[in-house]
């Protein structure tokens, strides 16, 4: 596998693409080094919420490593690696808020979109504004303006 660009939009799209048929959808696409080697790591969650197994790993795989050949779209050599979020679970949506009520998000600002940076409880979810129950106060936001991740591991599968 090889040539063009590290672009992660350009990877996540073509990830989301390849899976999202399959009744996954891509959380986040990352590239990180690994001694000297690349790789290209694809977190996926499930479409129906359920927990995802070693087979919807496999299934994904598969499907993404078909598209990544096709369209060739990292330059050089590197590895396609695929994970379910578990602890490191970025929350994108207010439905990823939503199934995490109640416990703790690691949130901070877009850039441009404020001064935000704290760890907090999830208070509450109404469409895309999600408010934390900050020590001081509550603090509501918008996902548009936040980059957000699960800070705490749930006791269950939610």
């Amino acid at each position: 596998m090889n040539n063009k660009t590290n672009n992660n939009s350009v990877l996540f799209d073509l990830a989301d693409g390849a899976v999202r048929p399959l009744g996954f959808e891509v959380l986040e696409v990352t590239q990180q080094r690994e001694g000297g080697d690349l790789i290209v790591l694809v977190r996926i969650d499930r479409l129906d919420e359920q927990p995802v197994t070693m087979d919807d790993l496999t299934s994904a795989s598969r499907a993404a490593e078909a598209e990544f050949d096709r369209a060739d779209p990292v330059e050089g050599e590197y590895r396609l690696e695929f994970e379910s979020p578990g602890g490191k679970r970025p929350l994108l949506r207010g439905r990823h808020f939503e199934r995490m009520l109640g416990l703790k998000a690691k949130v901070r600002s877009l850039p441009g979109r404020g001064e935000h940076h704290f760890t907090a409880p999830i208070k509450a979810v109404s469409g895309d504004e999600v408010t934390f129950d900050r020590a001081d106060q509550d603090l509501t936001l918008n996902v548009a303006d936040i980059q957000a991740w699960l800070a705490e591991f749930p006791d269950r599968h939610r």
